[in-house]
């Protein structure tokens, strides 16, 4: 493989305006499919096999009232301090407004609140629903406007008017000016890392060629493949990752090799044969674990990992062909200000700070381990806390009117008003349907945590029948998760001689759901990822015990960033450093995202370093010798690409909406802990500590994997590590250090 990528880098290097060319057809071409293609469907979120989704799909198929599947929005009025609102002046307020409501554009219905009973019992507060034909993100400019004048137009006399619902909410999406300060952020750390504007610019073009080919591939086959929007913000958040990483990683290699005096064709061509092969490997091992997630059984997520996959084997082609056709563009200005100097022999003073950092961690490994393993370990301990579920309207900042409508129906009505429950019961076995609705609706009353059920609506042939509940406590409260569980445990009791069946659903039960499947499969998804990644990393690194090592390791740093996570965003610690308004459960598929951003960004990382490590090794340096020459080559690339993923995400955590800013904390937090405490720390404590243990292979087994050339030892002649890394590892360790060490 090495050879052929070896060809291809050369071949792309000579080439590089035909490539260049090629790509930017490639780009035009997919940009213009998606141009005329289809609209992609509205997003839908789906947990087949729960009960609350058998229950949404019986509701979806007997009833069928118009703006059903639509946005909705409350129009909540709140009168003047010790007044009604069914007073005469705040009553024809009120009408007026929620008539000009019922006029704006999209709308399906607009039930005034005296004719629907909305008005609470001590008569300060109502409100009117508004529902829409279309859903919120279909919802136009001009239909957001005439809800906002109805809402004024009932601000008369004092009286207070909010807005709730969905219809104004902003979809959560990621982009816009946060992605546009990630971005800068990254051609900072990159023109600091290497002093070179080339290099700062090279891996962020290729990087958002590649996204973009990946993008608009996704907004062409959208319709015919049923991938929405919300499909591709995984796949834009890691291709635009993975793709800096494999392209800063190959020009690395590049202007090693041109230090070395070798010629910038064939320096391309070794860059791409050596480090290309590192970076194929790497992106084979985000694919596995991106394809892996349809093992979670939620076909929103399996879309969004197999797009994801796809823009990272877009991410691994642009690297092996485009970033050498640029350097082919650029071959000196991509070189250090030392080398295009032709000052080639200091070459090695490059990554003094990286094996000066190794010495460090082998001559104090046994404690450094066990300090990074403890510190991970007790930083993941509140994901034993962990809460999973939706963040509603109550999360978002005071200062918004959804909030305050929130608050005010909260208020007004009982916690548990935000949060309904929805029962379904489908009584078509029963021989008197009425009676079994009203005997189960009459025993759901009496449950402990219920504050009120609703009359129950039949379909058109009588048999089922909808009708709510309202607890006393908010959506995300532990007694309201309670209740539904209680209510769900007395079904044999409640449908005892009914001959009726019944299912809980609403937002609450669904959070309730998808909470438990997600936490059901994360370990078999972690499971399949981990056992096939180990397998790869097996054929790579031909040692049994260097795969576990770094599947051990991404646990370690996983676990302690979603630890981290819970503490801010569920218990609040430092919240308000980083804008958090309120306190709550976390996001439910938070957990499987983080494990599959940070699997993919952690394994680019260990391939990267380790591989420069083997690489020493196998050209004849000893365990700790390796270690020290594997660092002085690769530090500098990793600790940049980290810091790229860490600006790029941190620049989430300053969006409003609650959800981008905990992916963006959480993603940040993963990759810090990962690249600079597992990956630059644990690392090499444990590969000292191995010894030359760490590349053992059992006889067997080395008879029966094949041999994959992942250093290029093919390419180059065998070159011993530098004096100055052996000498380095000589002067700063006795003579017990230099025998294999024992655990």
């Amino acid at each position: 493989m090495a050879r052929f990528l070896a060809l291809l880098g050369r071949t792309a290097f000579r080439r590089r305006w035909y490539v260049l060319a090629l790509w930017i057809g490639v780009l035009g071409a997919v940009g213009f499919a998606a141009a005329k293609a289809p609209a992609a469907p509205s997003d839908s979120f789906s947990m087949p096999g729960t009960e609350s989704q058998q229950a949404a799909t019986v509701i979806g198929e007997h009833f069928h009232s118009n703006g059903a599947a639509g946005a909705s929005a409350q129009l909540v009025f709140v009168a003047p301090s010790g007044e009604k609102v069914t007073a005469s002046a705040e009553k024809a307020a009120i009408e007026k407004s929620v008539a000009e409501a019922a006029a704006g554009p999209q709308v399906a219905s607009a039930v005034s609140p005296f004719q629907a009973n909305a008005v609470s019992k001590d008569g300060t507060t109502a409100y009117a629903t508004i529902t829409y034909t279309v859903q919120a993100t279909d919802l136009t400019d001009s239909a957001k406007t005439a809800l906002e004048h109805a809402a004024q137009t009932g601000r008369v006399d004092g009286m207070t008017v909010e807005i709730g619902g969905s219809a104004l909410t902003p979809t959560p999406a990621a982009g816009g000016a946060t992605e546009g300060i990630g971005i800068a952020a990254a051609f900072l750390v990159l023109l600091i890392a290497f002093g070179s504007l080339a290099v700062a610019g090279v891996p962020l073009f290729t990087a958002i060629i590649g996204v973009g080919v990946s993008m608009t591939a996704i907004t062409a086959l959208g319709h015919a493949l049923g991938l929405s929007e919300t499909t591709g913000t995984l796949a834009a958040m890691l291709g635009l990752a993975v793709g800096i990483d494999y392209a800063v990683f190959i020009i690395s290699r590049y202007r090693e090799e041109r230090g070395h005096g070798v010629e910038a064709r064939e320096a391309a061509g070794l860059a791409t044969g050596t480090a290309g092969g590192a970076v194929v490997f790497a992106g084979l091992t985000v694919v596995i674990g991106l394809a892996g997630l349809f093992v979670v059984d939620v076909p929103m997520l399996t879309k969004m990992g197999l797009a994801a996959a796809g823009a990272v084997v877009i991410a691994v082609l642009v690297a092996l062909t485009l970033v050498p056709a640029m350097l082919g563009i650029f071959p000196n200005a991509v070189l250090s200000r030392r080398v295009r100097k032709g000052k080639t022999h200091k070459a090695d003073r490059n990554g003094r700070f990286g094996a000066g950092w190794a010495r460090f961690v082998i001559r104090g490994r046994v404690p450094i381990l066990l300090l990074g393993v403890i510190g991970l370990g007790v930083i993941a301990t509140p994901i034993t806390a962990l809460h999973l579920g939706s963040q509603d309207n109550g999360y978002l900042s005071t200062s918004t009117t959804e909030r305050r409508a929130y608050d005010d129906l909260a208020k007004a009505f009982g916690p548990g008003f935000n949060g309904p429950l929805t029962v379904v019961v489908d009584a078509e076995g029963s021989k008197d349907p009425k009676k079994a609705v009203s005997e189960i609706s009459s025993g759901i009353a009496s449950t402990t945590g219920v504050v009120s059920v609703s009359t129950a609506n039949f379909d058109s042939a009588g048999n089922v029948a909808v009708f709510s509940v309202i607890p006393s406590t908010g959506p995300s409260d532990e007694k309201t998760v309670n209740l539904v569980n209680a209510i769900r445990a007395e079904r044999t009791d409640l449908l005892s001689g009914t001959g009726a069946t019944f299912m809980v659903t609403g937002a609450t039960a669904s959070d309730i759901d998808s909470a438990t499947k997600v936490q059901h499969a994360l370990i078999p998804y972690l499971a399949v990822v981990l056992s096939l990644a180990i397998v790869l990393l097996l054929l790579v690194f031909r040692s049994i015990l260097v795969p576990i090592k770094a599947a051990v390791g991404f646990l370690l740093s996983v676990l302690a960033a979603i630890g981290a996570v819970v503490a801010v965003f569920q218990w609040g610690w430092l919240a308000n450093l980083i804008g958090v308004h309120q306190t709550g459960p976390i996001m439910t598929l938070m957990p499987i995202f983080m494990v599959g951003i940070i699997f993919g960004l952690a394994m680019d990382y260990e391939v990267f370093l380790v591989s420069r490590i083997r690489e020493a090794h196998t050209h004849g340096a000893d365990a700790h010798t390796a270690i020290v020459s594997g660092f002085r080559a690769s530090s500098r690339v990793v600790a940049a690409a980290a810091l790229i993923m860490i600006s790029v995400f941190s620049g989430f955590i300053g969006a409003d909406n609650s959800l981008i800013k905990m992916i963006g904390f959480g993603l940040a937090i993963a990759v810090l802990f990962d690249a600079f405490i597992v990956r630059m720390t644990l690392v090499p404590a444990v590969l000292a500590l191995l010894g030359e243990r760490a590349w053992r292979l059992p006889r067997w087994l080395d008879r029966i994997l094949p041999h994959v050339d992942i250093e290029g030892s093919k390419l180059t002649r065998s070159v011993p590590p530098s004096a100055e890394a052996r000498l380095d590892v000589q002067r700063n360790e006795g003579a017990d250090d230099q025998q294999p060490a024992t655990v």
